[in-house]
């Protein structure tokens, strides 16, 4: 079993027995009354199952042989009764099942989200997650089939066959024992069946799983298709994942409808045995027929149910290993615990302290070495340098996101490692390169900054990030539903909903990743007006590739290689004309970006929003 990041898949048949032993523990106490429920419903379809076979006996010896006619109305009252109560039986038990299979669907789905989001990054660095959303749905509905195929098989099924055997062989026991001759070769093809079943679900559904998953992907990047003309490529690449999958299915039905055949001929042979000797017996007048009539109604009637028992291990084995894909990502330990005993962060200043801080990400080289520097409490501190020297990473570590492997990081001089992650991010207002845009309005969205925030407040932190201008200029205003990621806005647009978010959430901490280099002048010059709101008397820490951003920062650190090579404010790190820093100066300045001595224009308002704001409220 896999202990965290990449997910291992288990193939022990062995677990079979224990799968079904921890469904049934985590779920049966709560649904203990449901399935006596049901249990006493479909005990009621087998009784009354049973009982036609047995009344045929009278129907056919009192009613036609012996012709007794004051037994009519009382044999069909009895059958007519036993009919609607095998009807009511059925529909008790159906309805039940089906709200109980339906709530484990729910109870599990909600089960695997809330486990998905313990795991850490190092799971979802190694697992795709299109990947693992399509197997979760494939696979979720394995639980509920597994405890309702188990329930009608034993308590309907089983039953109905034993008590139509007790039948058979209550009428004629000679009769009974060429009946069920079937019973060791079906046995034995059964067994046989399920061993190759077993392995040609599982690759179904991995097979599956990368269909959806590779759907899911072309249409979340299908401007990047478009764009590169990639639709014969991934046609292909669906096609061969189609035909692929459309193989195992096919194989999958070959395999386990093999069953059909054999059975029905094993069936047919036992059938024709019992009415070549029940028929020899009737035309030597040695017995009233009533009793042949019945063991043959009572051997009809078994073909059903023992057909179904016969089927139900395919169903069973399918939902088992539907079910074991579940349990192995439900069995994922997260690797980043709190510590035990583990308080909750308190920030009185926001100073935040690296000191030593060396890290590598699993499986790869270190990408920092011995970091130590100072972001002093309520002022912004820059962090610069090329492309993998360690800049992001360091905003990851400080989010703990992952672990240190030497060092500390301190806020206020309480170790991160010593407090809860909840409270740690709590402090924290994070903004990205790429903002993420959730399902929901514009109102939902900002709000993610703080749950428990008004409708004003809401309002006032996106008047703060220069949003409200385009907010009011959709459809809806600020309940107005967004695309997949905020597809229908523009990247200025995206990024000052995620500012207002961060407003809204009025951390001490505020960490920018380059939060203003993949937008146009115009969206920049917006956003960095935003941004200079929300960084007011807070400790800002920003990851800059264009060190125009950064000029007015109290504290600039340079990064080389996963080394800090180089601290000062600009003025000073400027005076060193061969530092690091300069020279990222000069190549910038020399291709047009690094522009310290540029002055920036104010940014022009998009538009006059105060009769647009008045008209959007009087609506």
């Amino acid at each position: 079993m896999a202990s965290g990041g990449k997910l291992k898949i288990s193939k022990n048949p062995g677990e079979v027995i224990a799968v079904i032993r921890r469904v049934l523990a985590e779920n049966g106490r709560d649904y203990i009354w449901h399935y006596v429920f049901a249990t006493v419903c479909l005990l009621a379809i087998a009784a009354t199952t049973a009982f036609s076979a047995w009344i045929m006996r009278n129907v056919i010896d009192d009613i036609f042989y012996r012709q007794r006619a004051d037994l009519v109305a009382l044999i069909a009252f009895a059958v007519a009764a036993a009919f609607v109560v095998r009807g009511l039986a059925t529909y008790g038990q159906a309805v039940t099942l089906a709200k109980v299979g339906n709530n484990l669907v729910a109870r599990y789905q909600q089960r695997l989200f809330e486990h998905l989001l313990k795991l850490d990054l190092a799971f979802y660095s190694e697992t795709r997650s299109s990947h693992l959303a399509a197997q979760i749905n494939q696979n979720v509905v394995g639980i509920r089939d597994l405890l309702g195929m188990t329930l009608t098989s034993v308590a309907r099924d089983a039953v109905s066959l034993v008590g139509l055997v007790a039948v058979m062989i209550l009428q004629d026991p000679m009769l009974a024992m060429i009946g069920l001759l079937i019973g060791p070769p079906l046995v034995y093809t059964v067994n046989k069946l399920m061993r190759r079943l077993r392995r040609v679900t599982r690759e179904s559904v991995d097979v599956n799983s990368r269909l959806i998953g590779a759907m899911q992907e072309a249409t979340q990047g299908i401007a990047i298709v478009k764009a590169f003309t990639m639709e014969d490529q991934l046609s292909a690449k669906m096609a061969k994942l189609v035909a692929d999958a459309e193989y195992r299915s096919n194989k999958i039905a070959r395999v386990s409808e093999r069953l059909t055949p054999i059975a029905e001929m094993l069936a047919g042979f036992a059938i024709a045995g019992v009415i070549a000797y029940a028929g020899y017996r009737a035309t030597s007048g040695i017995q009233p027929p009533g009793s042949i009539f019945a063991f043959i109604t009572a051997l009809l009637l078994a073909y059903d149910p023992a057909r179904r028992l016969a089927r139900v291990q395919v169903g069973l084995e399918r939902s088992l290993v539907n079910a074991r894909m579940i349990y192995e990502v439900l069995d994922i330990e997260p690797q980043q615990g709190d510590a035990p005993g583990a308080g909750k962060l308190s920030v009185p200043a926001g100073d935040v302290r690296f000191e030593g801080v060396s890290f590598a990400y699993p499986g790869g080289e270190r990408v920092l070495d011995d970091v130590t520097f100072d972001a002093e409490a309520g002022r912004t501190t820059a962090i610069v340098g090329a492309s993998g020297a360690g800049k992001s990473t360091l905003l990851t570590l400080l989010e703990r996101f992952y672990d240190l492997d030497a060092g500390r990081i301190t806020i206020d001089g309480t170790d991160i490692a010593s407090v809860t992650k909840h409270s740690l991010r709590q402090a924290m207002a994070y903004v990205t390169q790429h903002p993420y845009l959730f399902e929901g309005t514009i109102r939902d969205n900002i709000r993610y900054g703080r749950p428990d925030a008004s409708n004003a407040e809401v309002e006032e932190a996106a008047r703060r990030a220069q949003a409200e201008d385009f907010i009011l200029q959709q459809p809806q205003g600020y309940d107005t539903p967004l695309g997949e990621n905020g597809i229908t806005l523009s990247g200025g647009q995206r990024q000052r909903l995620s500012l207002a978010r961060a407003i809204l959430r009025n951390a001490p901490i505020l960490l920018l990743d380059e939060a203003t280099s993949a937008l146009d002048t115009q969206s920049e010059a917006r956003v960095q007006q935003a941004l200079d709101e929300v960084m007011k008397g807070r400790t800002t820490i920003v990851i800059a590739h264009r060190l125009s951003t950064v000029i007015d920062a109290g504290h600039i650190v340079v990064l080389e290689h996963g080394r800090v090579v180089e601290e000062g404010t600009h003025a000073a790190l400027m005076a060193a004309p061969s530092g690091v820093y300069a020279r990222f100066h000069s190549v910038q300045s020399e291709r047009g970006l690094g522009l310290v001595d540029d002055v920036k224009a104010p940014a022009q308002p998009e538009e006059t929003t105060a009769d647009v704001r008045a008209d959007r409220r009087k609506a």
